[in-house]
């Protein structure tokens, strides 16, 4: 199938892949658009596993003060280059970061990093509970009960505020494909007066 150039560019900028890419992935797809950004994406996904090994000594410290002056966020994004670090899509990343982390007080950035302690106090209080179920049904409603303190504490597993069709981990991903190194959050500390 033959692709005109505003197709290509269209995605291209949506993407940030390369034209090539863009081209091929539309050609793959008949056209569809929709379905040539899915391809897209998949390839980007792809490349980030690839890249996750490399190391990230360069990054940037992102804040965000909310304007009542009782809630503040700090958060540090790392990256292999000091050229990415200063690159808007980076920026943007980081930002957006921030804010994630000051609408919805995640406990870490992924599951390995919370306490084991408040795990078990979750699953003990997820017991009690569905104590009345029968043990398989009850084991079964406290394996998704805790999935779902994951999704809702862990930052990379979180729906993304601008889009809850993405979680962090996909925007994360997203960026790693769109600038082509290894990008980690690696900490970050929320303040919140009387908090």
């Amino acid at each position: 199938m033959k692709v005109d150039a505003g197709s290509v560019k269209k995605l291209r900028e949506q993407t940030g892949a390369g034209v090539l890419d863009c081209k091929k992935a539309l050609e793959k797809s008949n056209g569809v658009f929709e379905a040539a950004a899915g391809l897209l994406q998949e390839k980007g996904f792809a490349k980030a596993a690839k890249k996750d090994s490399r190391g990230t000594p360069e990054g940037k410290i992102g804040s965000y003060i909310h304007t009542t002056g009782k809630l503040g966020v700090m958060v540090e994004v790392k990256c292999e280059t000091d050229f990415v670090a200063n690159n808007d899509v980076f920026t943007n990343l980081v930002k957006d970061c921030c804010m994630q982390i000051a609408a919805t007080n995640p406990l870490a950035i992924n599951r390995d990093d919370i306490a084991a302690d408040i795990v078990e106090n979750q699953r003990v209080s997820f017991q009690e509970e569905f104590k009345d179920k029968p043990s398989d049904v009850r084991e079964k409603i406290i394996e998704g009960k805790l999935e779902n303190f994951y999704k809702e504490k862990c930052l990379l597993e979180q729906p993304f505020v601008k889009n809850s069709d993405l979680t962090i981990n996909d925007l994360l991903k997203s960026a790693i494909a769109k600038l082509g190194e290894n990008i980690r959050i690696n900490r970050f500390v929320r303040f919140q007066v009387g908090g």
